[in-house]
């Protein structure tokens, strides 16, 4: 592939897609204009899978410069099915691909729990706010009264708090005193809980849980399934698990291979840490990704995938 032959790659990060050295976007859009007479989906897949997502945003507006048309709308009508819809997202900014997701989530009969969880949980809250102004120019809406919309009770004030976390500063002994007396009423309070978990950094929120489990003899996972119930109940396994290890998390989910998982989390930490959640998924299935996908998917929206896992472990 272009990107392993590239002489100046980015190290020091776990995405698995990075800068293409000798990059020349006049050049990509010749091809493409190329491959999109000839209805070649290979030349397409090579070159928006072995670009990082700046160099695809160059990509689009030289394209549309030389071409007076959307790079976008141009691909819809020379692609289809799962490959389009995977293009596409590639050519998307990584905060709209997010608030088109968390849209999604929201837009049918029976919020997607899951989505909302994962997304909102595994960013920090400067990305969180990056998604809620994409979500607001996309769609004409506040992203926060969308979630208060879908959701209520304590789930509610949950994802509202995790739309706006921020780390601040606590003694790691009283916030473990808190969640414990939080427990001992005849119903848990769900306040602690939220308060404390959405606005700790993560090392703080480990010392946390393992202090919690050295205190009550149970992790936080268990005392979350017996004291608390419902969405609410859904929405700490989530956050509980995610402060454990969020690639671990996201490996599970992508463990299901079920298509718009597998683009969303794939598209959305290409370029920051999915080569962690690939040794997670090593670990957790005793099979690699690159592998799972194979098992899974077929043709070009095959090689697109392998393209953006990148290699065997």
């Amino acid at each position: 592939m272009e990107y392993l032959t590239s002489p100046n790659m980015w190290w020091g990060t776990l995405g698995t897609i990075r800068p293409y050295s000798n990059f020349h976007p006049e050049q990509d859009v010749k091809e493409i204009q190329s491959a999109l007479e000839k209805k070649d989906a290979v030349t397409l897949v090579r070159i928006l899978t072995n670009r990082n997502n700046a160099q695809r945003q160059v990509i689009a507006k030289t394209f549309q410069e030389i071409t007076d048309r959307d790079l976008g709308t141009t691909l819809k009508k020379v692609l289809s099915g799962d490959l389009e819809d995977l293009l596409l997202q590639l050519l998307m900014l990584p905060e709209q691909m997010e608030a088109q997701r968390l849209h999604q989530a929201m837009k049918y009969l029976g919020t997607d729990e899951d989505t909302l969880l994962e997304i909102l949980c595994t960013r920090s809250g400067k990305r969180l706010q990056e998604i809620s102004a994409a979500y607001k120019q996309m769609y004409k809406k506040e992203l926060e009264k969308e979630m208060r919309g879908e959701t209520s009770g304590a789930f509610a004030k949950l994802v509202v708090a995790l739309l706006k976390k921020d780390s601040m500063a606590a003694a790691v002994h009283r916030d473990i005193q808190a969640l414990i007396v939080s427990l001992n009423g005849k119903k848990a309070d769900a306040e602690p809980w939220i308060n404390i978990l959405t606005s700790r950094n993560r090392d703080h929120l480990e010392k946390v849980l393992m202090g919690l489990e050295l205190e009550t003899g149970q992790t936080g996972e268990q005392i979350v399934e017996k004291h608390f119930s419902g969405d609410f109940r859904l929405g700490l396994n989530v956050l509980v698990q995610c402060i454990h290890s969020s690639d671990l998390y996201l490996a599970k989910r992508l463990a299901t291979m079920k298509t718009l998982l597998v683009h969303g989390i794939m598209v959305c930490h290409s370029e920051e840490d999915l080569l962690g959640i690939r040794t997670k998924f090593l670990k957790l299935t005793g099979n690699s990704l690159y592998s799972a996908l194979q098992n899974h998917f077929k043709g070009e929206h095959l090689q697109a995938l392998l393209a953006i896992c990148r290699s065997e472990d």
